[in-house]
């Protein structure tokens, strides 16, 4: 072999040497930064534009009454979610278990329940810090010996017969409920309950389909007021901490938790909101509605009308549901100060122009807005394709009329923002439709006539009917 092959043959291997490390270097950056947008949680959420939160479904955490979504995690989310500026999804499951698989597996970003801060939960999540302290209890009925073979009250886990104790089955508590196992002398047979809430548990105990049941002892309290047939004195598990829990690795997100949950102690807000709901004597007449999501299916007098009235625009008829509440909050005879009336709200001179007038049933208001809605979209240029940015579009136009809204996607247009999409781009013009140049000037507001709320009227109505998706079947 001649002294140029082998130097060709060197050169080539080196080259090759080179290509293998290169390719090497880039496929390690883009794994590093591919596992680094993973664990960072933060700018997932602001890359997403919202936060996506996991909770259950009950009187407490998260419910619908007359309309209006309530609940002492669904306020403290949204306190949190305005404190990063993202709006606010939720998906509630009572499978503890599933809400921990859609944290583990990046499909949402924290779990807003009271969970125990353990050894071993920290090896599924990352707490916040605490919350708060409670205990667990064991529930069963104020039941005496009548010389009926009734059981009786047990007064100490010393004295636990063998019986089965339900319990719901969460992968925070194993521990707990081990420890409750144990001080019963192995008595308790545990059965461990998947898709239930704490509350379906002491309801059954009080109802006497079971005969026992563990809970946290501050969720126990509350429903003790309702339930007076109930035992709670006897502890369980001694006081553990709680707090929410965020993925194993999202140090980012934990740490905005943290720091927007020591200004919610420090303003004493926490304590008002938890007092709010587990001090909360409105419970009664909660339980007690048709018109309550954990114990029926209905939102106002009205959901027939709305349901068939909706098929007329094609849309959700929660949607349509929640545009009213936010109009009238179901109210048929409310009377704006400028003269707008009845469940839509429409004003004289619309209500005429589609049929309605003072004497209208609940129904044909409803009937009339609906013909309205199907009106506005009919204004709407035909490159509005998405259905989701036309109906922004359209609830925008409902509020201050289709001209408004039309003369802001202009706006949008000249100032190189997307005309056709409506968050962030046509909504910001409206706001601002007073400026010149909006991005180069100070915001100077003309204001509305007062029956308008433009700024956040799409976005509430769609965060509520997001609410209803989650509770109103």
């Amino acid at each position: 072999m001649n002294k140029t092959s082998r130097k060709y043959i060197i050169l080539r291997a080196i080259l090759l040497g080179l290509t293998v490390i290169a390719i090497a270097f880039f496929v390690t950056r883009n794994l590093y930064h591919r596992e680094e947008a993973k664990k960072d949680a933060l700018r997932r959420i602001r890359e997403r534009g919202y936060l996506i939160a996991l909770t259950d479904q009950n009187t407490l955490n998260y419910f619908i009454y007359r309309g209006e979504p309530m609940g002492y995690q669904l306020v403290l989310l949204e306190s949190f979610a305005k404190y990063l500026g993202v709006p606010l999804r939720i998906i509630a499951s009572n499978n503890i278990s599933k809400l921990d698989y859609y944290l583990h597996y990046n499909a949402a970003d924290l779990i807003a329940l009271n969970l125990p801060i353990s050894r071993a939960g920290k090896k599924l999540v990352n707490f916040s810090d605490p919350f708060g302290e409670t205990r667990l209890v064991l529930v069963q009925r104020k039941d005496k010996d009548s010389g009926q073979n009734k059981p009786v009250t047990v007064a100490s886990l010393k004295d636990f017969p063998q019986d089965t104790v339900y319990v719901r089955k969460s992968p925070f508590l194993e521990a707990e409920y081990h420890a409750f196992y144990k001080k019963s002398g192995k008595n308790a047979i545990l059965k461990e309950m998947t898709d239930v809430s704490e509350e379906e548990l002491i309801r059954g105990v009080s109802a006497g389909t079971i005969r026992f049941a563990i809970v946290q002892e501050n969720v126990a309290m509350v429903y003790h007021r309702f339930y007076r047939n109930l035992d709670i004195s006897v502890l369980a598990f001694p006081l553990f901490s709680y707090g929410w829990g965020i993925g194993i690795a999202s140090d980012s997100l934990r740490t905005e938790v943290d720091k927007w949950l020591s200004v919610m102690k420090a303003s004493r807000q926490l304590k008002k909101i938890y007092l709010d709901y587990f001090d909360n004597q409105r419970i009664v007449r909660f339980l007690q509605s048709e018109y309550f999501s954990v114990s029926g299916n209905t939102l106002s007098p009205f959901d027939n009308a709305i349901r068939e009235q909706s098929k007329q625009v094609m849309w959700d008829w929660r949607l349509v549901a929640s545009l009213i509440y936010e109009e009238s909050n179901f109210r048929a005879g409310q009377v704006s100060s400028h003269s707008a009336s009845g469940l839509m709200q429409l004003m004289p001179e619309t209500a005429a122009k589609f049929g309605i007038d003072s004497t209208a049933t609940p129904a044909k208001q409803i009937a009339g807005g609906v013909k309205y809605l199907r009106y506005l979209d009919k204004q709407l240029p035909d490159e509005i394709t998405s259905p989701v940015e036309r109906v922004y579009f359209v609830l925008a136009s409902y509020n201050v009329g289709p001209g408004k809204v039309l003369v802001a996607r202009d706006k949008a247009e000249k100032f190189g923002r997307d005309k056709n999409r409506w968050n962030g781009h046509v909504d910001y013009y409206l706001l601002r439709r007073s400026k010149k140049e909006p991005v180069a000037k100070t915001d100077s507001l003309d204001p509305y006539p007062i029956d308008y709320k433009t700024e956040g009227f799409v976005d509430d109505i769609v965060a509520r009917y997001y609410h209803y998706r989650n509770l109103i079947k």
